[in-house]
């Protein structure tokens, strides 16, 4: 009878898939704000460059906000006009529209996080 010994890291196993996580969540957050910044109404770009990805590594949760006095307002308002291309709910419509491709992006940094 042969015998083999297995021996389990999975304190080393959680650590590495926490990162792959944070890598992943990060990268999402990257990818939906580069999306949402090809929508954003556009005069001068302020709004625009005002769009930050951010990561809470400790509760694996991501945010993207614009962080204008009127954000909300071109946002929320179906009414205005804009240029070919740009438009209201330009952060809503990624989210919802990304949502499969972020959750690749996560998978995939964990994937190699265990390698």
């Amino acid at each position: 009878m042969t015998r083999a010994r297995l021996t389990w890291n999975g304190d080393a196993v959680l650590r590495g898939t926490h990162a792959g996580a944070v890598r992943g969540l990060r990268l999402g957050t990257e990818h939906v704000l580069q999306v949402s910044r090809e929508r954003v109404p556009i005069e001068e770009g302020t709004l625009e460059r005002s769009g930050t990805a951010t990561v809470d590594e400790d509760e694996l949760r991501g945010a993207v906000a614009y962080d204008t006095p009127y954000a909300v307002r071109q946002h929320e308002e179906m009414d205005y006009r804009h240029d070919a291309g740009r438009t209201s709910k330009f952060l809503e419509l990624p989210m919802a529209e990304e949502a499969d491709t972020v959750g690749e992006i996560i998978a995939a940094e964990m994937r190699r996080a265990l390698r």
